[in-house]
């Protein structure tokens, strides 16, 4: 079981999840932020700070966003476990799904 972040984080990325995260699992791709499956040990600790309420438990992701714990999996297909984000910085990618949505609301950013 992991977190995932979902539709609400296109195009806003506050990053304040990133700052929480004491295992540095959650990665910058070009439009949003992912949790690697792999890394997270379901601390929870990322959720509560997400302005957006865009992080979910595996489990209770909304139907509607479903999709995104594909897109958090997946996204690290090419990356493997590079354990941790800050020495990676921002990737310059996204997850097909999130590439193809338009330009999201970000006030403000």
């Amino acid at each position: 079981m992991t977190y995932v972040i979902a539709q609400p984080c296109v195009d806003l990325k506050d990053l304040g999840c990133v700052e929480e995260c004491p295992v540095d699992c959650i990665y910058e791709g070009e439009r949003m932020l992912y949790i690697h499956p792999d890394e997270c040990v379901d601390c929870g600790a990322c959720e509560p700070v997400c302005p957006v309420e865009a992080i979910f438990y595996e489990d209770d992701v909304p139907t509607e966003w479903k999709d995104y714990y594909t897109a958090n999996v997946e996204f690290f297909d090419d990356l493997g476990s590079p354990g941790g984000a800050a020495k990676m910085g921002a990737i310059p990618k996204d997850h097909p799904l999130v590439a193809a949505l338009p330009p999201q609301n970000a006030e403000g950013h």
